[in-house]
Formats: structure tokens, sequence, C-alpha cells
């Protein structure tokens, strides 16, 4: 094919028409995020207290261990968890940076005593926002 062709990289650079060219149809985030919200399945749910929510929905900011008030399910680092406002509606999944046991111990607590409760912190968030899609 085009692709042993001696030249090809520098003739296509050049404009000459070889090849079909493909172009996603959203940015990586964006069709990250798709998957997340469609494809896994949910292991687990944290209960967020209202400024939780906030800082999800109108924020747009990771989902921290203060903003939990309680965890259903069991689940591993990285696996996908639903998060529900305070009316227990589902607003968002995203992967969990801590297993059930870790987060259990987290509830409530501030970034800062991750490390405290834990012995080690490995993430500052339990939900970075780039591994969380709003619903």
């Amino acid at each position: 094919g085009l692709g042993r062709e001696p030249d090809i990289l520098r003739r296509m650079a050049a404009g000459e028409a070889l090849g079909t060219l493909l172009r996603p149809s959203q940015s990586p985030l964006a069709a990250r995020k798709q998957w997340l919200a469609v494809q896994l399945q949910v292991r687990g749910r944290l209960h967020l207290d209202a400024g939780a929510v906030r800082a999800l929905r109108t924020d747009g900011k990771s989902l921290l261990p203060v903003g939990v008030t309680a965890v259903e399910g069991k689940f591993n680092r990285g696996d996908l968890v639903a998060c529900l406002d305070p009316g227990g509606v589902e607003l968002a999944r995203g992967l969990v940076n801590y297993d059930t046991e870790q987060t259990l111990l987290l509830i409530g607590k501030t970034t800062r005593r991750i490390e405290a409760v834990l012995g080690h912190m490995d993430d500052p968030e339990l939900i970075h926002r780039d591994h969380l899609v709003l619903l």
C-alpha cells in the first residue's frame, strides 16, 4: 500500500492527495467521557452533599472526599462509580482513585487529611474531572 512508498509523508505534507484522511468526530476527551457514560459497568455509588454537587455541576471541579456523605457497593481503584445528589439522583459517573475501604475512611475528609488517614496519598481527589462525566 501507500505506506510502503518512499517519501509518502513528504508528498502528503506537500498537499498531494494520497489515500483517505479520517478526522475524529469529537475531541479525545469528549470521546472518553462518552465511553465512560455508557460503556462501563457501574461498580459503586458515592452520595454527595450539595457543595460537591455544585462543584461538579457548576464549577467543573474534581470530586474531593470532603463532599462525599456515603458509599455503596464494592469497587477497586479505577472502577466506574455513580455520583448521586442528596436526593439520590445520579448526576455523574467517574473512575474512582481509591477502593471501597479507602473511600469509606475518607468520607467527609479534606484532601490534606488523605495521607494522615490512609498513610499515603495516591491522588488528591476521589475522581479527577478528566475522568468524570456529568449526565
